[in-house]
């Protein structure tokens, strides 16, 4: 069973990723253009698009898994998403690139802070951790 707290952390983290992979496609396409290193192999297009659609994907497994184990494979596929767009987010602020409203190197930089705490918002909300701890016992 799920705290009240968990459930909105869980509710509100999918909300935000459904809106994120929205603007992927939608009207952010730019900005999430500007944050593709230039040395991803891939088309910048292809990529963004892409990632919209694996975070909308990931936003909605959030939204309507709420028993286990699929809520554990839930959060924990978010907290990879999130370690996945950290080279990212690295190269953005060692490469100067302004997006988002990050348009300094101090800005960048904190937004970096900010992404272990995502990774374990995803975790503790959706107990991946626990979960998969009494997997294993």
């Amino acid at each position: 069973m799920t705290t009240p707290l968990r459930a909105l952390a869980q509710v509100l983290l999918g909300a935000f990723l459904v809106l994120a992979g929205t603007a992927h496609l939608t009207f952010a396409r730019t900005e999430f253009r500007a944050q593709v290193p230039p040395w991803v192999p891939l088309d910048v297009d292809l990529v963004v698009l892409a990632s919209g659609v694996v975070e909308i994907c990931c936003g909605a497994a959030l939204l309507l898994a709420w028993r286990q184990p699929p809520r554990a494979v839930a959060g924990t596929a978010v907290a990879l998403l999130f370690v996945a767009v950290f080279p990212g987010n690295i190269a953005q602020w060692t490469e100067h690139r302004d997006a988002f409203g990050l348009t300094s190197d101090t800005s960048r930089a904190v937004r970096l802070l900010f992404q272990p705490v995502l990774v374990v918002w995803a975790l503790w909300c959706t107990d991946a951790v626990g979960w998969w701890r009494r997997r294993r016992a």
